[in-house]
């Protein structure tokens, strides 16, 4: 298991984070952002106190959710501390009774609602998805093929659902399989040869890129429609198949061009991009999109 732990600025306040390599997930100092939020003379205290509050109001499972995982103190030495993810952190931020956690408490209310509008109105989806990107910097080009991408997975996940395969490991295979046939690595390699953390993969991908994973994923599907799988191996073969297609096309472009299709360039270096200076964080669920 290999973890970083690195200094984010809060509000210009410092909050220790540690990057878990093989869970792919950041952790927070749950000290830290308490001391952000609440501006508490002593947070341990606090902390201590709010844990016990929650365990009296049933609330056992917030208050030992977390994780103890060490992190540099004050004087350079590592120190275990409790440590939560950012949906664990969120889930803690409605239980800080503060007027500094009243902003977050909104957002998330807006974020939920925003949510249920879009279940009931799914074009609403890919209005918000078309001026997020917009307002990151990505050009007009580059978002049509980003749509356009997403629909192809959508098309290729709904045939993986109308043969039985389920969402999670079964879906994380079969598109491991597909990136590592076509473009020669998984997703979590490319990912790292991105120099990516928990932004979606197909958000720092080229044009290039995007084109030949929606030929992979298109092929996979057609080949699955003609096929009839029966069983988890047949999809494996097909997933082969279908990003063989793709691979091939790589190949080819590459002898005829001298330039390599896979690069280690992202969304932080210009790609798609208008303005680099707009770009943020992006988390989408590397299965869904």
């Amino acid at each position: 298991m290999t973890k970083n732990t690195q200094i984010k600025l809060f509000e210009e306040r410092k909050v220790r984070t540690l990057w878990d390599t093989d869970k792919e997930e950041w952790y927070f100092s749950v000290i830290d952002v308490i001391a952000v939020l609440t501006d508490s003379t002593n947070p341990r205290k606090y902390w201590s106190v709010l844990k016990n509050r929650l365990k009296s109001e049933s609330n056992r499972q917030l208050a030992t959710i977390c994780s103890q995982l060490k992190m540099p103190g004050a004087d350079g030495k590592m120190y275990k501390t409790d440590c939560m993810t950012r949906q664990q952190l969120f889930r803690l931020i409605q239980s800080i009774p503060s007027p500094k956690a009243e902003p977050f408490k909104l957002w998330i209310a807006q974020v939920a609602k925003e949510r249920l509008d879009e279940i009931e109105d799914p074009e609403l989806t890919i209005n918000r998805a078309m001026q997020d990107y917009k307002n990151l910097g990505y050009s007009d080009s580059w978002i049509n093929q980003r749509l356009k991408s997403i629909e192809i997975r959508k098309d290729l996940t709904d045939e993986w659902k109308r043969h039985g395969l389920k969402e999670g490991v079964q879906f994380a295979t079969l598109t491991d399989i597909i990136y590592k046939t076509w473009a020669g690595k998984t997703t979590k390699e490319y990912k790292q040869f991105k120099g990516l953390k928990k932004e979606n993969l197909r958000d720092n991908m080229t044009n290039k890129e995007l084109v030949l994973n929606m030929l992979a994923e298109l092929s996979t599907k057609e080949i699955s429609q003609t096929s009839n799988p029966q069983n988890f191996g047949d999809h494996i073969q097909n997933a082969v198949d279908g990003a063989s297609i793709a691979k091939n096309a790589r190949l080819e472009l590459e002898q005829k061009t001298g330039k390599k299709v896979v690069t280690p360039l992202n969304a932080y270096q210009g790609i798609g991009l208008i303005n680099k200076q707009n770009i943020s964080v992006l988390t989408d669920n590397e299965e869904e999109l």
